[in-house]
């Protein structure tokens, strides 16, 4: 079983990372910033429609602060969206904000709807982080996912990744699954996370993106918590199939999958992976420029991990290594190998 040694703390945004994140323009003024949201005067629960808590709060500001806010809000909304095109803002509302109480940096969900069609959409508004930042961008490349962020100063604005939340997949609809293709995605999600050392991939820390095929089920496992990307210094934290949640998918790939289609559907993803990255190799060259220079995990874990794959890969070099960033390079290129 995979446990979090303790609670992560946010790591401030390098020099290096500022200047990957302007020439890529990620880093664009925005109207409102993550303290800005923190002004406000009430909160209520918010339930699902199973009537449980879901920790997420919804909150509500002074007739001052709300103008503001939700008029920023829908800028920002464009920005992500659609490069700042202002001409739509008009018929969106800003229909809801919550913030999460249990998250680590108590995120803000902000909801979206077209008055038009009723149409909504969300997207976050967050601390900055690198640990997050460079997952954000190493799931744009690495995986078959885009994602979309922005940053300016402290402030982090993420897209929604759109999916059914694993635990709740896991309680409503286990039953009904394609268990083979579900099995099978979940030995390629479980691989990608290894490869480029994504964290804490429990249950509630990804969704599941279904999609009717000509005969079948599709089934597609996202992450949406990027905040351990690289920081924790056991090996098993960065397979979710060592989290307990994660047991009833888990359960069924032993069930309906044999050794050998395992190991196939590991090196498969393993050669998609290797190919993205030669597709991207100049964005990859510039982020893993910034990375591994920086600082974000204690020392501590950067010696433990570098230790345990050494030992799993049988390889020394990764002994070598003097950050993060040294680990998952050399993680990498274990693909090509």
């Amino acid at each position: 079983m995979a446990l979090i040694s303790k609670k992560k703390v946010p790591y401030k945004i390098s020099d290096k990372l500022r200047r990957f994140l302007h020439k890529y323009s990620k880093e664009i003024a925005i109207p409102l910033q993550y303290q800005d949201l923190c002004r406000y005067i009430g909160a209520t629960i918010l339930y699902d429609k199973y009537g449980e808590d879901t920790l997420w709060l919804s909150v509500y500001y002074s007739q001052s602060d709300q103008e503001h806010i939700f008029g920023s809000l829908k800028k920002i909304y464009a920005l992500l969206k659609i490069d700042g095109n202002m001409s739509v803002i008009d018929h969106l509302m800003v229909d809801r904000i919550d913030v999460c109480t249990y998250g680590n940096t108590r995120p803000f969900r902000v909801r979206i709807v077209n008055k038009i069609n009723d149409n909504f959409d969300y997207f976050y508004v967050k601390i900055a982080d690198a640990s997050r930042i460079y997952g954000l961008e190493l799931e744009d490349i690495m995986s078959p996912n885009r994602v979309r962020y922005l940053v300016h100063k402290d402030t982090l604005i993420e897209e929604h990744i759109i999916g059914i939340p694993g635990d709740q997949f896991i309680k409503h609809h286990l039953r009904e699954v394609n268990k083979i293709r579900l099995a099978k995605e979940f030995i390629k999600f479980n691989e990608r996370c290894f490869v480029r050392l994504l964290g804490d991939m429990h249950s509630s820390n990804f969704v599941v993106d279904i999609t009717p095929d000509f005969e079948e089920m599709h089934y597609r496992i996202r992450s949406i918590d990027f905040d351990q990307q690289s920081y924790e210094g056991r090996k098993n934290v960065y397979l979710p199939q060592y989290f307990k949640q994660n047991n009833p998918i888990l359960n069924i790939g032993f069930e309906v999958l044999t050794y050998e289609s395992v190991r196939q559907y590991q090196l498969e993803e393993r050669s998609l992976i290797a190919n993205r990255l030669r597709a991207s190799r100049y964005l990859l060259r510039d982020i893993m420029g910034a990375m591994i220079p920086d600082k974000i995990a204690p020392e501590e874990n950067v010696i433990s991990l570098r230790e345990e794959l050494a030992q799993h890969y049988q390889n020394s070099k990764f002994l070598r290594a003097s950050s993060m960033g040294d680990i998952l390079k050399e993680s990498l290129k274990q693909l090509f190998r």
